[in-house]
């Protein structure tokens, strides 16, 4: 049974999926290396005019719940692909992020689902990876045939989050991941917590070992950027980079970038 709270917001969410009321803004990865825009992740945002801005962690749990992921997952899929074509018809060549739940992993079909999408849209398979939390993994170990297929259709897949879930160094060897993120919670305190940087050097050299890159989010600080370039991490994302952006933003964002860059390393 529903809460009366959750069912207000329930209808206001499910009205504002089918009225066209959501939108997506994107947050830049960048390459530790070279200081390049890597990939974009897309979010889903909600602005309510009753209820103001609305966080995914409240709507998106009840979409699981009640039987709205799948409409969700699909409008926010389809509208990342387009801005995809319309940056690169703009000039702008990247990679994308998409936040998935592991319950549209339920639909045999959904890794051909999203093929068709990218192909109508004329995205390349290899310009995609979806993201899902550490905390689905168990469940995950149970559809690797479904996530072996993205990846044969060359879709890459990223475990996020890492660090905080359920997950044991055996399901993370088994599951055909080619990207971890670093949980903000060990980036947050890396540069004084000797605890935290030694945590965050072993998940790099764990996931480089078995041959996955490494992208660490929530980074907002010149000095955990630093650390993190130090420690061979491969990619960043953070406020110290760039809050999520409207996509009419990002390209201003990219000319802008170069400039900044040497500012934000120093002499790391």
């Amino acid at each position: 049974m529903i809460a009366p709270a959750d069912l207000g917001l329930l209808d206001g969410f499910e009205r504002a999926l089918i009225n066209g009321r959501l939108r997506m803004v994107y947050q830049p990865k960048v390459n530790l290396s070279d200081g390049r825009l890597h990939r974009v992740e897309a979010l889903v945002r909600w602005d309510d005019p009753d209820l103001g801005a609305v966080s995914p962690a409240r709507f998106v749990p009840l979409a699981e719940k009640h039987g709205l992921i799948d409409q969700l997952t699909q409008w926010g899929l389809r509208t990342t692909l387009r801005q995809w074509r319309q940056w690169r018809d703009e000039g702008l060549d990247t990679a994308l992020a998409f936040n998935i739940s592991a319950l549209s992993l339920d639909a045999l079909d959904f890794p051909d689902l999203v093929e068709r999408m990218c192909r109508a849209i004329e995205v390349p398979t290899d310009r995609l990876v979806l993201e899902l939390t550490e905390g689905a993994t168990q469940p995950l170990v149970k559809l690797m045939d479904t996530l072996t297929r993205f990846r044969i259709k060359g879709i890459g897949l990223a475990i996020d989050d890492f660090g905080v879930g359920y997950s044991t160094l055996m399901q993370l060897r088994q599951l055909p991941f080619t990207e971890l993120k670093i949980d903000r919670f060990f980036v947050e305190d890396a540069p004084t917590s000797n605890d935290s940087q030694l945590i965050v050097r072993s998940i790099i050299d764990l996931a480089h070992g078995l041959g996955l890159s490494v992208t660490a989010e929530g980074v907002e600080t010149v000095e955990q950027l630093r650390l993190l370039r130090q420690l061979n991490c491969d990619v960043a994302q953070g406020y110290v980079l760039a809050k999520p952006l409207p996509p009419d933003e990002l390209l201003q964002w990219t000319r802008e970038l170069p400039d900044r860059w040497p500012g934000l390393i120093g002499n790391a």
